[in-house]
């Protein structure tokens, strides 16, 4: 079965013409897409449409089938494909409008190694109409409609690597800015990335001028390598270059990101990010590491990470400390998906990979 949250409007709007259906039909087929529900709560539409449609298509991509609040008003989600797979998001509130963290494939390839999106692998991608169900279903849950919306702020920094489904995510980048669905801002929304460095030349050539991340974590190749495997294939120099370049075909200051632990927290690594990054109009985002069991790499105290930011900042490097939320709920990515498959004896919580798995992670 197809999903009709995979359909653009264009595409919603050729569909119904081809049924033979008035043409009004594709906007009220398009309402039931961006707020995530399902044939039988449209009671605008006829039983002869929802037949044609809901033979061809499902109306949901996805279902929440569990939710943890947080004490800080974060909340944390598992999402179900209709086939079984699920995957996880972070809503996060703030005084300036409220984020959700989606995710953009099933599991990850890239295998970091403080990272637990990626402990089984990568199971499959998912479409854009998946990654905009996300979103749709958290907006609902909130209250939230495509006019005066719950979800203002979208991260792509949930499982998967963004640019490893580049075309998926540039749909569904399109789908979500698109004035008939759900109208969020592209300055609004941040794309996380390991550092596929001609990737990042792909998305700057896009156009959409996204808020781009790139998780560094480490400023020479030897320590980049030994916790992100995908620096053998798109070393530190290839990074900063693409890097460079989106920053001049968008106009955007190209975010990077650190996450803080025992290994790349000394004086020695300040002074090498502060090489690595002279001259140039960046940011880092500082991240201090949470603990995944499987993982065994922990993060900073508060005395170390203040000790970290003032060598940066005498350095001069333009630096702030993430603001940490959803700690209490498992708030790193991909915990929540792992204890979810292994309580529930489903298949892929073990360390067997589909066979996308098998192709190493230096080819990306």
């Amino acid at each position: 079965m197809k999903l009709l949250q995979d359909l653009s409007y264009a595409e919603l709007s050729k569909a119904v013409a081809e049924k033979g259906f008035e043409s009004y039909r594709a906007d009220q087929l398009n309402a039931l897409k961006i707020s995530n529900r399902d044939y039988s709560s449209a009671t605008n539409l006829p039983k002869k449409l929802i037949s044609a449609f809901e033979s061809e298509y499902v109306a949901k991509a996805s279902e929440i089938v569990e939710r943890i609040c947080g004490r800080d008003g974060a909340e944390k989600y598992l999402f179900a494909m209709t086939d079984g797979n699920v995957v996880e998001g972070v809503f996060m509130p703030h005084d300036y409008g409220n984020t959700l963290c989606i995710s953009t494939q099933v599991g990850c390839r890239m295998g970091c190694k403080f990272c637990a999106s990626g402990l089984n692998g990568l199971k499959r991608n998912l479409s854009s109409g998946e990654m905009l169900s996300e979103v749709a279903a958290v907006n609902a849950l909130h209250g939230g409609n495509s006019i005066k919306r719950a979800v203002t702020n979208i991260v792509l920094m949930g499982s998967g690597e963004p640019l490893d489904n580049f075309d998926n995510v540039v749909k569904f980048l399109k789908e979500i800015n698109d004035g008939k669905g759900l109208n969020i801002s592209l300055r609004n929304v941040s794309l996380s990335t390991s550092g596929l460095s001609q990737k990042i030349k792909d998305l700057a050539n896009t156009g959409l001028g996204v808020v781009l991340s790139v998780s560094l974590h480490a400023a020479t190749d030897e320590k980049r390598s030994a916790i992100m495997p995908v620096n053998r294939s798109n070393p530190i120099a290839s990074v900063m270059e693409a890097a460079d370049y989106y920053f001049k075909k968008s106009g955007r200051r190209v975010i990077f990101e650190y996450a803080l632990g025992r290994h790349n927290s000394d004086a020695a690594s300040a002074a090498e990010l502060a090489a690595l990054l002279k001259g140039k109009n960046a940011h880092v985002n500082l991240i201090n590491l949470n603990f995944v069991k499987e993982r065994g790499m922990r993060g900073l105290n508060r005395a170390e990470i203040e000790r970290f930011m003032s060598e940066l900042k005498k350095r001069g490097v333009s630096c702030t400390l993430r603001r940490s939320m959803g700690a209490d709920i498992e708030g790193a990515c991909g915990q929540l998906r792992i204890k979810y498959l292994r309580e529930h004896d489903i298949a892929g919580a073990s360390e067997r990979r589909a066979d996308t798995d098998k192709k190493d992670v230096s080819d990306a």
